[in-house]
């Protein structure tokens, strides 16, 4: 089972994230939105991260933050965003929602792995 669930709404994004980070040697999920994502969770009890986009279709990335610590009460699960959002309003939403830490696209693999491999154990 995966440790870590990438969402987002882009092919390329989740892609680029799931084999870096499989050569990386982490066991990768992806979800297209939110929605997926939670979906993907539920049924994955060994996923100890998720990286997500906030604007994606049908569910958002801070909906679906609120909903895993809220709404489903799991406070466990770490949560990174990966995004075009820079504002310092949009990240006090993120960490109000329960996010933990933000990163900016484009994806980079060095400054990513090094965020993750402070939060999941391989």
């Amino acid at each position: 089972m995966a440790q870590i669930l990438v969402v987002d709404d882009s092919e390329v994004i989740r892609t680029q994230l799931e084999n870096y980070l499989t050569e990386q040697g982490y066991d990768i999920a992806t979800a297209i939105d939110g929605l997926d994502g939670l979906n993907k969770l539920r049924t994955d009890p060994f996923i100890q991260l998720i990286i997500t986009d906030i604007n994606m279709p049908n569910m958002d990335g801070l909906t679906m933050a609120k909903q895993i610590r809220y709404e489903m009460g799991n406070d466990l699960i770490k949560i990174l965003a990966l995004t075009t959002e820079t504002t310092m309003e949009m990240k006090k939403k993120g960490k109000e929602a329960g996010i933990l830490g933000w990163g900016v696209k484009p994806f980079r693999g060095e400054a990513a792995l090094k965020a993750i491999q402070r939060i999941v154990v391989k």
